[in-house]
């Protein structure tokens, strides 16, 4: 499905994206490796049973991230959106553990046309992430730089 632009973004528009996504333990050590993130709390399951209050590896909060997001892309901004420019607010209140699957959902909170880019507005996310006890497990507040409907 094509991603939407941004003169068919409403604003209070929410999106329950349909994918969901099964973490496995190759996602998180591999993300953690290829960024060079060595903790302890990610990697090494011995020392976590005897240090961590978790008992147990946790994922990467910023594969999450980048998950919860991905999760989105389908519905909303797949083939329509020239880049990111920031995310605010990003929050992880409950950990993601190897076998979680998470699910994604989309707020649409603000929107205004570009002042420097006349074919281009700026769309204002709120991605929220949940797992299978659909207990919310990241949250972030996104910028989106979106094209508007081409002309015909």
């Amino acid at each position: 499905m094509p991603g939407l632009y941004f003169d068919e973004f409403e604003i209070g528009q929410v999106f329950r994206h349909q994918m969901r996504r099964t973490v496995t333990e190759a996602d998180n050590v591999w993300f953690s490796t290829a960024t060079c993130n060595p903790a302890a709390i990610h990697l090494d399951e011995q020392w976590c049973q005897e240090n961590s209050e978790f008992g147990t590896r946790i994922v990467n909060s910023a594969f999450t991230l980048g998950l919860m997001i991905g999760l989105s892309v389908g519905d909303t901004t797949l083939g329509t959106t020239v880049g990111n420019l920031g995310m605010d607010e990003v929050r992880f209140p409950k950990p993601v553990f190897h076998g979680d699957t998470i699910r994604s959902e989309t707020e649409v909170i603000d929107k205004r046309e570009s002042r420097s880019r006349p074919t281009q507005g700026v769309v204002t996310f709120i991605h929220r992430a949940f797992n299978q006890r659909n207990e919310l497990v990241a949250h972030c507040k996104r910028a989106g730089l979106m094209l508007k409907k081409p002309s015909s």
